[in-house]
């Protein structure tokens, strides 16, 4: 039906249709699931994704070296000082998405979206958009089965893997999927969530993956944060007429081929950036040490 992002913006503008509608079509066509069958599959990803953002608001979780235990909390706790620079809902969805990391790095239950290194961005947006506007639970699938499918494309036409593209392939397609997400979510068109996506990538165009001691805590919890916000700006950006002057689909590409071109040091090996200087190389010591 579609194989990549303007061919589903196009479907969705010819047809009249919400994008989430182009890809439920699709993925019925695919799978041979009823549409309640996929709505009951979203609901039970999202139920996760409520589960991993909210369970560390509350109590700190520990994990390997606690380098991020408590950050949620604290981020919390923050929100609810209404003199902060970004106000309480943008704390509040910022706390949300270092949840979910700090879930993910005590091996709790997380839902991958599109990785687990990613896993806050996603669910803070879904959740945020969702509480702040009273969206019932059937919008903010959509929402989920939006970002789902401009996951879905961009896997196939380049990738999500840190290992491969450095963390603009994982937080920065998270946060792409997210502001699509939004977007519909806040009934703006086909051609506004694409343009969502493209200002995304835009943002965070070469962002290197370099977690420190190898671990998946920082800086991947304070990216899960920062990409968080960077789906909303892109959203609001996009929902107020703004148009990426490079089409989605090559700025995708664009992505892809830096991916490429980072050096190995920069992709997830711990080898390079935050993780290769001094303190960061005596965390990685101590660390071991203890284990």
């Amino acid at each position: 039906m579609y194989s990549n992002i303007e061919e589903l913006v196009q479907c969705a503008e010819k047809r009249h249709l919400a994008l989430w509608q182009v890809i439920l079509e699709n993925e019925c066509h695919l799978t041979q699931k009823t549409q309640k069958e996929i709505f009951a599959q979203l609901d039970e990803r999202y139920q996760v994704m409520l589960k991993s953002a909210r369970k560390a608001l509350e109590k700190p979780q520990k994990s390997v070296g606690n380098l991020i235990s408590g950050v949620s909390y604290q981020q919390q706790l923050y929100s609810n000082n209404r003199d902060s620079l970004c106000g309480p809902e943008l704390n509040h969805i910022m706390a949300m998405a270092l949840s979910a990391s700090e879930v993910n790095a005590s091996m709790g239950k997380i839902c991958a979206a599109p990785t687990a290194g990613s896993c806050g961005i996603l669910p803070a947006v879904l959740i945020g958009v969702s509480e702040k506007y009273w969206l019932d639970r059937k919008t903010t699938l959509q929402g989920l089965l939006t970002a789902s499918g401009i996951g879905t494309i961009i896997v196939k036409n380049a990738t999500v893997s840190g290992a491969e593209g450095g963390c603009q392939a994982e937080c920065g397609v998270a946060a792409a999927m997210a502001a699509a997400a939004a977007v519909e979510m806040r009934n703006g068109s086909p051609r506004a969530a694409a343009n969502a996506v493209a200002i995304v990538l835009m943002n965070c165009m070469g962002l290197v993956c370099d977690p420190i001691a190898g671990l998946v805590q920082v800086p991947c919890a304070q990216r899960n944060a920062s990409q968080t916000i960077n789906a909303l700006v892109s959203a609001d950006l996009a929902l107020a007429g703004m148009e990426s002057v490079i089409p989605p689909d090559e700025v995708v590409e664009a992505m892809y081929k830096v991916g490429k071109k980072l050096p190995t040091e920069l992709k997830e090996t711990a080898l390079g950036g935050l993780a290769a200087t001094p303190t960061g190389k005596k965390l990685k010591e101590k660390l071991y040490q203890q284990s």
